[in-house]
């Protein structure tokens, strides 16, 4: 059995969008947090794969993440473009109460829209889930039995959670994933007598504060 882990970071909280939507907007966020930048980085593995997305959010917290981190020889991002926020199309730069005013009845609970529905110009989550998929199935065949340290969105995680879980996609829309949360999921991949391949997922944490978890010593 061969096991590939994965370690997902949300992104620090974006504060320059003054309380709109910004789905896969790019934007900057906020790294003053240092006592969370130095619990991920006394929990995430120091050698391992690094994925972010092409936006600089996950690029700056990766940053941060690094600096905090006893190892200092890390390999370049392998952005994925798959991995980027929904994209929420028209209602980018909206508040949510002005999208709560154009929706009416239909407003969702968990998210802005339900799982099936693709804003004006955007896409649905259902088709975030389907990307995000995707490139998971193709990063466990080039990165098998390594840790994979993937700093992303919210949507992105949700969407992971629901391919390993195989969740209902509304339901998945209820998970919570918190800027600078850590999430765990585990790919088992075993090789029968008949050369048949069988794979499973296993979960570790969802949304979990890096402070819940203890620190790795430093090398005495």
């Amino acid at each position: 059995m061969t096991q590939t882990r994965w370690w997902w970071v949300r992104h620090a909280p974006v504060t320059e969008n003054n309380g709109t939507i910004y789905g896969n907007l790019d934007l900057n966020c906020d790294c003053h947090d240092k006592d969370s930048f130095q619990a991920l980085g006394g929990i995430l593995p120091d050698e391992a794969i690094w994925v972010t997305t092409p936006l600089k959010r996950t690029h700056q917290t990766a940053d941060a993440i690094r600096a905090e981190m006893l190892a200092r020889d890390f390999p370049a991002y392998d952005v994925i473009d798959d991995f980027q926020e929904q994209s929420f199309g028209d209602w980018h730069g909206m508040t949510h109460q002005e999208l709560g005013e154009i929706r009416g009845d239909p407003w969702h609970r968990f998210w802005h829209a339900p799982a099936s529905e693709a804003p004006p110009g955007g896409e649905s989550f259902e088709s975030l889930i389907v990307r995000t998929a995707k490139s998971i199935d193709a990063l466990n065949q080039k990165y098998i039995g390594k840790d994979i340290i993937a700093v992303t969105h919210g949507g992105t995680i949700r969407a992971a959670v629901a391919h390993a879980l195989d969740l209902n996609p509304e339901k998945a829309l209820g998970l919570s994933i918190g800027n600078l949360s850590l999430t765990r999921l585990d790919y088992y991949l075993t090789e029968d007598e008949n050369t048949t391949d069988h794979s499973s997922w296993g979960v570790g944490s969802i949304n979990a504060e890096p402070f819940a978890f203890k620190t790795k010593k430093a090398p005495q």
